[in-house]
């Protein structure tokens, strides 16, 4: 009993850090092309969870089939959150960018604040139920309590989503861009890389993954709340720089790491110790690897 307890909280550890996984690979796209903490980065994932809820309950009175509602949801929340993130870098971001490094960052705290009020006043301050859409899986039934379908569906999406990533960075036109452009922005320029067009693709793609994210939490939570960006983004951050922030495999590592220490921490200590966890791993990772588990250290030529 105790080795199954053990193993009910390692996938459900998988589960949060697959979120987590997802959320900070935004942070880290963006860090990696323009070194820039976009701290509004968990409201996009709040937006998704929104627009996903507002999708499926026009949907669900059309009679649209369960199945089909939670896809179509999805896709229209990865692309309403995908221009919100186009529009913030075109409106709090690059007007800025030749700006010192603590504007930017003041920008972006203040877009956070914008957006949760936003939606606290066009929605509601208290949690709003998310319809049930997924089917039941008979074939997770020998699994027991190890994992739900909403879990399965997590699993699943993320690492479709993230091995989506990694092959789109590594093999596209536009993802040999994305590298160049953070390796040296300067020579990519003298190269012909559109910069701009690059960094609005970077914060496209983050807001998109982050969307996905805030669609899934929602169908597993079974609930939706203006805030819930606020300490996930939080978190997603504290993932990002435990992996190695500016590291695509180090958001991944890292998130999934987070989420497996919340999880035992949670079901052998207290639930009420997982947020204090996940801010002292990132102070001991600040103090003792400040590149992360997958970071390499930049050498400064003088």
């Amino acid at each position: 009993m105790d080795f199954q307890y053990f193993i009910e909280l390692f996938f459900g550890g998988l589960t949060r850090g697959s979120i987590y996984a997802l959320i900070a690979l935004g942070y880290t796209l963006v860090y990696g092309i323009i070194e820039l903490i976009n701290f509004a980065h968990g409201e996009i994932y709040m937006l998704g969870a929104f627009t996903a809820l507002l999708i499926a309950g026009v949907l669900g009175i059309v009679g649209f089939p369960a199945g089909g509602i939670l896809i179509v949801a999805a896709l229209a929340a990865v692309v309403w959150s995908a221009a919100y993130g186009y529009t913030l870098e075109k409106v709090a971001y690059k007007p800025l960018r030749g700006a010192p490094r603590l504007s930017p960052l003041i920008s972006a705290i203040g877009m956070s604040i914008f957006l949760q009020n936003y939606v606290l006043l066009a929605q509601t301050s208290d949690y709003v139920p998310f319809p049930r859409l997924l089917p039941d899986m008979e074939f997770l039934d020998y699994l027991g309590n190890i994992m739900g379908p909403s879990d399965f569906l997590i699993l699943v999406t993320s690492t479709l989503a993230m091995v989506s990533l990694s092959l789109f960075i590594r093999y596209t036109r536009m993802g040999k861009a994305m590298r160049a452009t953070a390796q040296n922005r300067k020579m990519a320029l003298l190269l012909g890389i559109n910069a701009d067009r690059i960094i609005s693709l970077t914060f496209i793609v983050g807001s998109a993954l982050a969307a996905l994210g805030g669609v899934l939490i929602a169908s597993h939570m079974g609930q939706v709340n203006f805030g819930i960006g606020f300490l996930a983004g939080l978190k997603a951050f504290t993932a990002a720089v435990l992996g190695g922030i500016g590291s695509i495999p180090g958001a991944m590592v890292g998130g999934l790491v987070l989420g497996i220490a919340e999880s035992m921490t949670t079901g052998y200590l207290s639930g009420n110790y997982e947020d204090a966890l996940a801010f002292a791993l990132l102070i001991l990772i600040l103090i003792f690897r400040p590149d992360g588990i997958l970071g390499k250290a930049k050498v400064q030529k003088v």
